[in-house]
């Protein structure tokens, strides 16, 4: 069996394993969504599955004609060595892009993951369709690959997603290590390396005016220790009781289309008009 196919059988087993569970705790359908929500989350996984074989197919395809001794001249370092460079040029990136993405131009490539009203596995892989394409750890990634790193980065994928399927889950697995003294180590230990649902739900939130929520922090994907490195963890170990963006924030109200083929399509948009001031107000009641 081919390493891909393998791969993607073993990521299908996972977010079936967690949509079952949700669905007993009445959590996946969440009520709070809507149509173009359930296409958003369905495009989103489209966009994964089809971008990142892509920039994988073209980043070998450079590599090779760049580098065209370089197929498979570190296939014999140690597998230790092959998970660091994939943690350092995939994990590492992708922390640092995610972080730029909300600070920059670069927001609406990844506004539809956050416009959900709520959290669970179907919004795991939720983002614009230009997102994954412009992934710098996935074209790294494809230069490792080709460079004889195949096996260990079907093995590190495989982790990689399953931790952020589990961080989006709303199944809320690590509750029960906070609900139990005994446990309290072994939590301390895991929310400081990977991304947990709880440090993940911060980042997610409504709003942060109730201590919870934090947009600017714990931007971690598989190791959550890059946020503890470089100061932006938050720990509250609560859940938010509202998720998604405000009215407020820019491109609210978009259409799916346009949130997942953003710049590509796009709805003009009206300015909200500013509120009438208190004279105003007073000379139109007369």
């Amino acid at each position: 069996m081919a390493p891909q196919t393998m791969q993607v059988l073993a990521l299908a087993s996972v977010f079936i394993v967690f949509a079952l569970a949700e669905m007993r705790l009445g959590r996946f359908a969440d009520p709070r969504g809507n149509r173009d929500d359930a296409k958003l989350d369905i495009a989103g996984g489209a966009a994964l599955l089809v971008g990142s074989l892509t920039v994988l197919a073209l980043s070998k395809a450079l590599a090779h004609a760049v580098w065209p001794e370089g197929r498979d001249a570190l296939a014999d370092w140690p597998v230790w060595l092959m998970l660091l460079c994939f943690f350092l040029a995939d994990d590492l990136v992708q922390y640092l892009w995610h972080r730029l993405c909300h600070t920059s131009f670069l927001w609406p490539l990844h506004r539809p993951h956050h416009s959900a009203p709520y959290v669970n596995v179907r919004i795991a892989f939720r983002n614009n369709a230009f997102y994954y394409l412009t992934l710098p750890g996935l074209w790294l990634s494809g230069v490792l690959v080709y460079a004889g790193m195949g096996w260990v980065y079907v093995g590190y994928t495989t982790l990689k997603l399953t931790v952020i399927m589990a961080a989006h889950s709303a199944v809320r697995w690590d509750e029960y290590l906070f609900s139990r003294p005994a446990l309290h180590p072994l939590a301390w230990v895991l929310e400081r390396l990977i991304s947990t649902p709880a440090t993940h739900a911060a980042h997610h939130a409504l709003g942060e005016d109730d201590g919870i929520g934090r947009h600017t922090g714990n931007y971690g994907n598989l190791l959550f220790i890059w946020d503890v490195l470089l100061g932006s963890a938050y720990f509250t170990r609560r859940y938010p009781s509202a998720y998604g963006l405000p009215e407020t924030h820019a491109h609210t109200g978009a259409g799916w289309l346009e949130q997942w083929l953003y710049p590509v399509v796009q709805a003009p948009r009206v300015e909200p008009s500013a509120p009438a001031s208190l004279e105003e107000t007073t000379v139109k009641a007369q």
